[in-house]
C-alpha cells in the first residue's frame, strides 16, 4: 500500500511539474519572439534592410541557437532533473539580462557606433552573431535542458518532449500575434523588450517553484522497451534520424519563406502583414506538436509516419499555391485581395488571415507532428534523453538555417516563387521516393506511398512559369503585356496598356508609367529650390518618376538612386526596350545617374559622402520597414550629411512625420497642398514664383515632355501658402517616429492623421 502511495505522489508530482515547466517554456517562447523581432529591427538598421542582410542576422540568430542546441546536448545528461531545472531558471534569468541590456548594447553600441565602421557582408555578419551570441545560446540550451528535468520515465518521452515544445512553440505564435498586434504598437520596442525580460524571469521563477518535486539524482540507463523504434528491423540510427530532421527543418523554413513571399505581398507588406502569416505559421505547427504528441504513442513504423507527413505537406503546400493562382483573376477574389486595391483595414486583415490559414494550416500541422514522431524513434534511455534532444534540435536549426538561406538567397533568386515552390515539393517528393526504393530494398510495397509519389509528380507538372504567375495577379487576367521580374529581395510587375500602366512592388501600387505628376514634382523641387544642386541622391526609385525628375537641372553631375528591389530597374530596362524614346529609358541610359541596389540608409549611413540634395521617394507610412525613413534618427542622419546649404525634400503624408522633420531641421518647409517637406541647415531659398519659372524653363519643359506631365499642373500643387519654420520658429508639439517606436507603422493602434494638404 505505502509504494503504491509512493508511486501516485511521484505521478501527481510529474504531472505538476510537467504543466509549471509547459507554462513556463510557453512564456519564454512568447518573450523569444518579441525578441526575434526586435533585435532583427534593431541589427537590420545596423546591417541593412535588403534580403542578403536580413538572411545574414537570421543566419547569425540560427546558428547561435544550433551551438545552445549541440552544448545542451553534450551536458544536460550530466544533470539531475532538479540541477536541470535550476539550469533553466538560470538561463532565463540570462535571456531576461540581456534583453534589458539590449538598447544599450544593440542599438547605442553596434547600430550607432560600430555601423558607420563596419561594411563588408561578413563583418556584417561577424557583429550580428557576436552581438545576438550569448541569448541565442541561451535560447538554444533551453530545450534539451527542460526535457532532463521534466521526462521522468522513457515511455513517456516523445510525448512529454512533443508537448513541451509544441506549447513553447504556441507561446512563440501568442508572442508573435499578441506582440504584432498590440504591444510593439502600443508601447515600442524598448518597452517591448522589458515586458519580454518580465517573462522570463516568470518563467524561470515557474522552474524554481516546482524544484523540489523533482528527483536529485540523475537517472542510471535503462534499457528501451521492446515496442521502442530504434529495437524493430530496418530501424534508423541517430545520424539517419538527424539527417532526416534537417530535410524536415530545410522544407519547413523553405516553405515560410515562400508563404511570406506569397501572402506579404497578399498583405501589401504592412507591418501587421508579416506578425499575421508568422502567427498563423507557428499556431500550426504548435497544434501539430500537440497532437502529435498524444498520436505518436499509436504509430506502428515511424520511418513511414515521417516521411509520409513531409510529403503529404509538401502537396498540401503545392495544392493550395496553386489554387491561389487559379482564383486570383476570379472577380469577387480580386475585387478583396487584388493588387489594384488599397488593404491597410482591419476588415482586409481578416481576409489576409483567412487566407493565410487555408495555404499555411494544414501543411504546418503536418509537419509539426513530425517532431513528436523522430523524438519517439531517437529516444531509447533516460540517460541519454538530453543528448538526443540537443543532436536532433541541431539537426533541425541547421536545416532551419540552409532552408532560410537558401530558399531565400538561392532559390527565390534563381527560380523565383512558382519555380520554387516545384522545388520544394520536389525535395518532399525526393523523400518519399527514398522511402519506396526502401520499401523494395526490404521486399515490400506501399501503394498508397506509390499513389502520392504520382500525385506529387502532376502537381510539380502544372506549376506555370513565373512571368505567368506573377502576371495573372495583378492584372486580373493572363496579361502578355505586362513586365514581370522577381529575385530575392522581391517583386515587380509592369501592367501595360497602350504604353502605360501601373508598377506593383510588395503588392500594391507603387507608382506609374508615365510617371504621376507629383512624385516628378517631388523629384524636381530640390534642384529647382538650390542654387547650385550639383550632386543629387534619392532613396527609392518606383517606376523612376522621383529620381528622373532629379535629374532635370542641366548643373546637377550625378543622381545616385537606391532601390532596395532590384526587380524594378529590371522591368524599367525591359520597359525602355520597348519605348526607347521614354522617360525611364533616358533614365536608364543617361550616364549622370547612378542606379544602385541597397538600402537607402545603410548607404547614407556608411559613407562619407556629403549632398547638396537629398530625396526620399514617397513611401505610404503604413508600410513595414517605413519608419527607417520617417523617424527622427534618420533625418538626423541625412541632415550630417548634407552639405552646409543642401536640402532635404522627403513626403509629409502624416502630422508625425512633420512633427519628426521640424523637430531635426532648423530650417524647414511645408509645401501645400503637395504636402511635401524641405528641410535645411541652413535658410532656405524659397521663391514660389521663381520656383514656378525654373519648373517652366526651357530645359525643364524638355525634360518634363520626355515624361508626359504639363508643368502647368505643379501651380496648384503648391498654390496654399506654405509653413515656415525658423531657429525661432516654436515646433508644433505631439508623437514623432523613432527608430525604437516606428508609430505610423503601426496605424491600428496609432491612428494616422493626414496633415492638410494631403495629396492621394
Amino acid at each position: 500500500h505505502g509504494v503504491g502511495a509512493s508511486v501516485v505522489r511521484a505521478r501527481a508530482d510529474e504531472h505538476v511539474v510537467v504543466w509549471v515547466m509547459g507554462g513556463a517554456f510557453f512564456a519564454s517562447g512568447f518573450a523569444a519572439l518579441l525578441y526575434q523581432v526586435i533585435w532583427q529591427r534593431m541589427l537590420g538598421l545596423f546591417a541593412g534592410s535588403d534580403a542578403v542582410t536580413a538572411a545574414l542576422v537570421v543566419g547569425a540568430f540560427l546558428l547561435g541557437l544550433g551551438i545552445g542546441s549541440l552544448v545542451a546536448g553534450l551536458v544536460a545528461d550530466r544533470l539531475a532533473p532538479r540541477r536541470a531545472a535550476l539550469a533553466f531558471a538560470l538561463i532565463e534569468a540570462g535571456i531576461a539580462g540581456f534583453a534589458l541590456l539590449s538598447r544599450p548594447f544593440l542599438y547605442d553600441l553596434v547600430v550607432e557606433r560600430l555601423g558607420p565602421l563596419l561594411t563588408g557582408r561578413w563583418e556584417v555578419f561577424g557583429i550580428c552573431f557576436a552581438g545576438l551570441l550569448v541569448p541565442t545560446f541561451l535560447m538554444g540550451l533551453s530545450l534539451p535542458v527542460l526535457a532532463k528535468a521534466v521526462v521522468a520515465r522513457i515511455e513517456t518521452a516523445a510525448n512529454r518532449i512533443g508537448l513541451l515544445y509544441g506549447i513553447n512553440t504556441l507561446g512563440a505564435a501568442a508572442g508573435t500575434l499578441i506582440g504584432g498586434f498590440l504591444i510593439v504598437g502600443e508601447i515600442g520596442f524598448e518597452a517591448s523588450l522589458q515586458l519580454g525580460a518580465v517573462l522570463n524571469l516568470l518563467a524561470g521563477a515557474a522552474a524554481l517553484a516546482v524544484r523540489a518535486r523533482l528527483p536529485d539524482t540523475p537517472p542510471s540507463a535503462a534499457a528501451a522497451p521492446v515496442d521502442v523504434p530504434a529495437a524493430q528491423p530496418g530501424a534508423l540510427g541517430l545520424p539517419a534520424w538527424t539527417l532526416l530532421v534537417f530535410l524536415s527543418g530545410f522544407l519547413i523554413v523553405a516553405l515560410e519563406i515562400l508563404w511570406v513571399r506569397v501572402l506579404g505581398i497578399a498583405g501589401q507588406g504592412s507591418a501587421y502583414a508579416f506578425p499575421l502569416i508568422l502567427g498563423v505559421f507557428l499556431v500550426a505547427d504548435a497544434a501539430g506538436m500537440l497532437y502529435g504528441a498524444r498520436w505518436v504513442q499509436r504509430i506502428a513504423d515511424v520511418r513511414r509516419a515521417f516521411i509520409l507527413l513531409q510529403a503529404w505537406a509538401g502537396l498540401f503546400a503545392a495544392a493550395t499555391l496553386l489554387a491561389l493562382w487559379l482564383l486570383y483573376p476570379w472577380p469577387p477574389f480580386a475585387a478583396v485581395m487584388g493588387m489594384d486595391s488599397y488593404r491597410a483595414t482591419l476588415p482586409a486583415l481578416g481576409w489576409l488571415a483567412l487566407l493565410s490559414v487555408l495555404l499555411i494550416g494544414m501543411p504546418a500541422f503536418l509537419l509539426g507532428m513530425s517532431f513528436p514522431v523522430v523524438q519517439r524513434a531517437v529516444q531509447r534511455d533516460m540517460a541519454s534523453v538530453g543528448f538526443r534532444v540537443g543532436i536532433v534540435q541541431l539537426g533541425n536549426i541547421i536545416g532551419n538555417a540552409a532552408g532560410s538561406l537558401v530558399c531565400g538567397l538561392v532559390l527565390l533568386h534563381l527560380l523565383g516563387t512558382s519555380g520554387t515552390a516545384a522545388a520544394l515539393l520536389g525535395l518532399a517528393l525526393a523523400m518519399l521516393g527514398w522511402w519506396l526504393w526502401r520499401m523494395t530494398r526490404e521486399g515490400r510495397r506501399d501503394a498508397p506511398a506509390f499513389v502520392l509519389a504520382v500525385a506529387m509528380l502532376a502537381a510539380i507538372a502544372l506549376f506555370p512559369g513565373n512571368a505567368a504567375w506573377w502576371a495573372r495577379r495583378p492584372a486580373g487576367a493572363d496579361d502578355p503585356r505586362a513586365r514581370v521580374a522577381e529575385d530575392r529581395s522581391g517583386v515587380a510587375v509592369l501592367r501595360l496598356k497602350d504604353g502605360a500602366g501601373p508598377m506593383f512592388i510588395t503588392g500594391h501600387t507603387q507608382s506609374r508609367v508615365p510617371f504621376w505628376p507629383h512624385h516628378v514634382l517631388l523629384g524636381a523641387l530640390g534642384p529647382a529650390i538650390h542654387p547650385a544642386p550639383r550632386e543629387v541622391m534619392v532613396v527609392g526609385v518606383g517606376s523612376g518618376g522621383t529620381p528622373y525628375a532629379a535629374g532635370w537641372n542641366p548643373e546637377t553631375r550625378s543622381v545616385r538612386a537606391i532601390e532596395l528591389i532590384q526587380p524594378v530597374y529590371r522591368v524599367i530596362r525591359d520597359y525602355a526596350a520597348l519605348y526607347p524614346d521614354s522617360a525611364p529609358a533616358w533614365l536608364a541610359r543617361d550616364p549622370r545617374f547612378e542606379l544602385a541596389v541597397g538600402d537607402g540608409r545603410r548607404e547614407i549611413f556608411v559613407s562619407n559622402r556629403r549632398w547638396d540634395v537629398v530625396e526620399a521617394d514617397a513611401i505610404l507610412p503604413q508600410t513595414s520597414h517605413s519608419g527607417m525613413l520617417y523617424s527622427v534618427e534618420f533625418l538626423r542622419l541625412v541632415r550630417e550629411h548634407l552639405k552646409p546649404d543642401g536640402l532635404f525634400v522627403q513626403w509629409a503624408p502624416t502630422r508625425r512625420v512633420v512633427q519628426s522633420f521640424v523637430s531635426v531641421f532648423p530650417h524647414a518647409i511645408l509645401i501645400r497642398p503637395l504636402s511635401v517637406l524641405v528641410g535645411s541647415k541652413s535658410p532656405i531659398p524659397w521663391d514660389r514664383e521663381a520656383v514656378l519659372a525654373r519648373l517652366d524653363s526651357p530645359a525643364f519643359r524638355e525634360w518634363a515632355a520626355r515624361a508626359q506631365v504639363d508643368p502647368a499642373e505643379f501651380a496648384r500643387m503648391f498654390a496654399d501658402p506654405p509653413v515656415v519654420w525658423a531657429p525661432g520658429t516654436p515646433r508644433p508639439r505631439g508623437e514623432v517616429n523613432t527608430d525604437l517606436f516606428p508609430r505610423d507603422e503601426y496605424y491600428l493602434n496609432n491612428p494616422v492623421e493626414w496633415p492638410d494638404g494631403h495629396w492621394h
